[in-house]
């Protein structure tokens, strides 16, 4: 068997901009403008030392994060795996904040102390980033089951990937969630590479979705390159949850252009399949043309797009870079001990 394995789709049909509230869709393009840009400068960054470490990239998975945000309320609960910049910058945190984090400067969103894996915002709703592949779905699940015990017209999200959909930490919560019909949207960001490995080759049933479908909740598999699709799908969702309908599960198929994480030399992928799914499925072209072909876009107008998502990137890179580090005398606040004894009672 080919150690490369051959992932190819349908060339992306156009999107339907049916269902979708039309006048907010330029601000949908400039988000995934302004992340895909914000993604695309962080190998360079790694590289060079100035983010310590390495992180996960999602260009290319722009429009699942905005497609999912925009369908929820300000109150909702989301919760992300490893890679979640997109997510958190969908979310309303600002890209000064998120790379200042990415840069372990104390102007980041946890004091430069948690990174790339540990992003939150608690008051946006944002309860974080988490590094255990499938534990973002638990942490949301908790979440959908604290706020119906709690009454509250909140419903909550859990990312996680396609390497997630084959632990059982993610059917756990799949499973409890649907026995409690909980508030809770189940979203699945099928990249189709855990790592290295492609999903066709870990995969046994026709889809996630359809594994899902198992528990006893609605689950659908959507088109993640298609914003509107992926509004459309958590919408109904949302609906769902909010009105004591219990959870959904969502499987976006969608991809990512760079390797599992920054610096990663990617052979067991060719270069021209990375190039299809850019040439017939990115999300940002995709709503372009759709935004072109309703009036509504023309060239110069996306250009000065583009500009300003580059802007905002460089003045992110220019506030990590002038914020301080955090003071090493106050490493240890915040954080609780408690008395341990290995050896056991006297």
């Amino acid at each position: 068997m080919d150690d490369k394995a051959t992932v190819l789709v349908a060339p992306q049909a156009s999107i339907e901009l049916a269902g979708v509230p039309f006048d907010q869709l330029g601000e949908w393009l400039e988000t995934m403008l302004m992340i895909r840009e914000f993604e695309e400068s962080l190998e360079a960054l790694a590289a060079s030392g100035k983010i310590p470490g390495s992180v996960h990239q999602a260009s290319g998975q722009e429009a699942v994060a905005v497609g999912v945000m925009r369908a929820l309320a300000p109150s909702d609960i989301v919760a992300s795996p490893h890679r979640p910049h997109h997510h958190a910058l969908a979310k309303g945190m600002t890209a000064n904040v998120v790379m200042a984090e990415l840069w372990g400067r104390v102007t980041g969103c946890a004091g430069g102390r948690g990174g790339t894996m540990h992003l939150n915002d608690f008051d946006l709703g944002y309860f974080g980033s988490n590094g255990i592949v499938g534990a973002s779905l638990g942490i949301a699940m908790g979440a959908a089951l604290a706020a119906k015990l709690r009454g509250l017209e909140q419903v909550c999200v859990g990312f996680f990937g396609d390497g997630g959909a084959n632990t059982g930490r993610t059917w756990e919560a799949v499973n409890f969630a649907a026995s409690q019909r909980l508030p809770l949207i189940a979203i699945c960001e099928n990249n189709q590479y855990a790592v290295e490995t492609y999903i066709g080759r870990a995969l046994t049933g026709p889809s996630i979705a359809e594994r899902a479908a198992g528990f006893g909740l609605p689950a659908v598999q959507i088109n993640g390159q298609d914003v509107c699709a992926v509004y459309r799908a958590t919408t109904e969702a949302r609906e769902r949850a909010a009105s004591g309908g219990g959870p959904t599960f969502i499987e976006a198929q969608t991809y990512r252009y760079r390797g599992h994480n920054t610096g990663e030399v990617a052979g067991y992928r060719t270069d021209e399949e990375v190039e299809h799914w850019r040439s017939t499925c990115d999300p940002i072209d995709g709503l372009r043309r759709a935004l072109e072909a309703a009036g509504q876009l023309d060239g110069d107008r996306y250009a000065e797009m583009a500009e300003a998502a580059r802007a905002v990137v460089t003045e992110a890179i220019a506030f990590a870079e002038s914020s301080p580090l955090p003071d090493p005398a106050t490493a240890t606040t915040g954080v609780i001990s408690l008395p341990f004894d290995a050896r056991g009672p006297a």
